[in-house]
């Protein structure tokens, strides 16, 4: 008895300790957020070890945890028809409010899934729930783009999937078929589907051939550059759950195809450095000191090297590319996009690549509407329904539905 009293005491004591993090005070509910982020740890370190075992590639496990338990089928609702179909080669989900007569002309939003371009799907149960739950609150159709993932595929696949499903979705023919009003469609996206939403927006308003541009993009806790890794979020946030520093380095190696070892390059922007003149311009577009406000610089410093290592950029061109990249747009480019709207986690190393973006869309003479959660984290909109069930994520889901409603 006493012996079986001691194991399981130990296991608690090794559990706690496993599960603890120490987390800021302002944080939305810590001890939630722990337990969640051990999950997602813990599966980590398992993908790990099968990777180094030559079991499976880790991102491939890690997704496996992620869709096992919350792939749905395509049912509809009282409210919701939900088909899968594909627009130009390319998997979406379609979600119609049935509400109103079928000559009504309705709005529409083409949404894109996060998951650092390696994770999730249209599919699974709490982008299935977000896109039914926009349907019915807006009345609307929603077209959710299931994009190919890495390591299957690398940049810029992920981007040509969701450029080419949004595209094929506005011609005229098609959004007469949905009954969507050509002058209400909005792109929007979460982390790495804000990335895509961004640079499909930034490409539709260059492309002659669309007709039908989008009324307003809307951009959740988007990840856009892959320059500086040391903004003041990035310095504040690398140990927060559940998007670590090194994590979103991996994430975007993986996505651009590049070497993992490049990670401590990036890690202290030796790839950024001084010495490397092709780097310069794009440099300044990312440059915080000039387009983030005080109050979020603090007593940070930005980390620029005087000599760096080429080989990053060499071997990975795409760091450079604005479709990987697009916070690193030309002013011309900017000047063409919709009202946006642009949503940002004080707890999140992603946060200054939001509001970099919002303010450099500002100076380029766009209306933009920057909404900030203090005690947000990475993630968090997601996190709004069962069994990861947060209040702040109640919150942004709401608030970002809500500003929907009010602009498209």
């Amino acid at each position: 008895m006493k012996s079986t009293l001691c194991v399981v005491v130990f296991c608690s004591v090794l559990a706690a300790y496993y599960i603890y993090i120490p987390l800021p005070h302002t944080i939305s509910e810590p001890w939630k957020l722990m337990m969640l982020d051990a999950t997602f740890r813990g599966v980590q370190h398992l993908g790990n070890l099968a990777h180094s075992l030559g079991l499976s590639h880790h991102i491939k496990v890690l997704n496996f945890a992620v869709t096992f338990f919350g792939m749905l089928s395509p049912t509809s609702s009282e409210g919701v028809r939900v088909t899968d179909t594909v627009f130009d080669g390319v998997q979406v989900r379609v979600f119609e409010a049935t509400r109103g007569s079928d000559s009504e002309l309705k709005r529409s939003v083409v949404y894109i899934h996060g998951g650092g371009w390696s994770l999730g799907s249209a599919r699974i149960q709490s982008y299935d729930y977000l896109c039914r739950k926009m349907a019915e609150d807006l009345n609307a159709v929603v077209v959710s783009v299931d994009y190919r993932l890495a390591p299957e595929v690398h940049f810029p696949e992920q981007y040509n999937d969701a450029y080419l499903g949004t595209k094929h979705f506005l011609l005229p023919e098609v959004l007469a078929k949905y009954s969507v009003d050509p002058n209400r469609v909005a792109v929007s996206g979460d982390s790495a589907g804000g990335n895509l939403a961004a640079a499909v927006s930034q490409q539709l308003a260059l492309d002659s051939s669309v007709t039908n541009k989008p009324k307003l993009q809307s951009l959740i806790y988007p990840v856009l550059q892959a320059l500086d890794f040391n903004t003041p979020s990035y310095q504040q946030n690398r140990d927060v759950p559940i998007l670590y520093r090194p994590l979103m380095i991996k994430f975007w190696l993986e996505y651009l195809n590049g070497d993992p070892s490049f990670i401590h390059s990036l890690l202290v922007n030796n790839h950024t450095s001084l010495d490397l003149s092709q780097v310069a311009t794009s440099r300044e577009k990312v440059n915080w000191t000039l387009l983030l406000p005080s109050t979020l610089k603090k007593h940070y410093k930005p980390v620029v090297q005087a000599t760096g290592t080429p080989k990053v950029i060499q071997e990975v061109p795409a760091l450079l590319d604005v479709r990987a990249a697009p916070l690193i747009a030309d002013e011309d480019v900017l000047k063409l996009l919709p009202q946006t709207y642009v949503l940002t986690c004080e707890h999140d190393v992603l946060r200054d690549d939001g509001i970099m973006y919002a303010r450099r869309l500002e100076q380029a003479g766009i209306r933009v509407t920057h909404d900030h959660y203090e005690d947000g984290f990475h993630g968090c909109m997601i996190f709004g329904i069962w069994p990861t069930y947060f209040s702040v994520g109640i919150r942004t889901m709401h608030n970002y539905i809500k500003w929907l409603d009010q602009n498209l």
